[in-house]
């Protein structure tokens, strides 16, 4: 199974930055016209159980997309799942720490497993395919919450 792991500094506290990653808003605006809310809380912050549905268009296909918070441990971490969705199974942590050089910002570790289905050519397109292009994607939206939380 698939999994990337990527460690981003935000320059706020820990707290200010575990809520901009669950700020529905600040999503849509990080991903560009690529991802949009459409279901479940499409709006504000997201919390414990809740669900967002997401429309997105990756690789020319729109696609859907139904995540759950299924681990909320504020403002330490959260977890979210897709509950329905293209994966066979995404699974998505994030885990924020003081920066141990300057406690007013945040060392954010994001960590995801997934699958994609079709058995063993859908996890030959997973890790071929499918890990740098949601690598460079999570990454993008690291560096928006990164510079619009130190403009804010």
């Amino acid at each position: 199974m698939p999994r990337i792991a990527l460690t981003t500094r935000l320059p706020v506290r820990p707290e200010i930055a575990f809520a901009a990653c669950l700020d529905v808003e600040a999503h849509t605006r990080s991903m560009g016209a690529t991802e949009q809310a459409i279901g479940g809380v499409t709006t504000g912050q997201l919390g414990p159980g809740d669900t967002v549905t997401w429309r997105a268009r990756h690789f020319g296909l729109a696609w859907r997309m139904t995540a759950q918070i299924t681990e909320y441990e504020r403002p330490r971490r959260f977890v979210d799942e897709q509950v329905s969705g293209p994966f066979h199974l995404w699974r998505h942590e994030h885990v924020f720490t003081p920066d141990p050089r300057d406690r007013t910002a945040t060392t954010m570790r994001d960590v995801v497993d997934f699958d994609a289905p079709v058995g063993v050519a859908g996890s030959v397109v997973a890790t071929l395919v499918l890990r740098p292009y949601l690598q460079r994607l999570i990454q993008r939206r690291n560096t928006f919450l990164a510079h619009w939380l130190g403009t804010r």
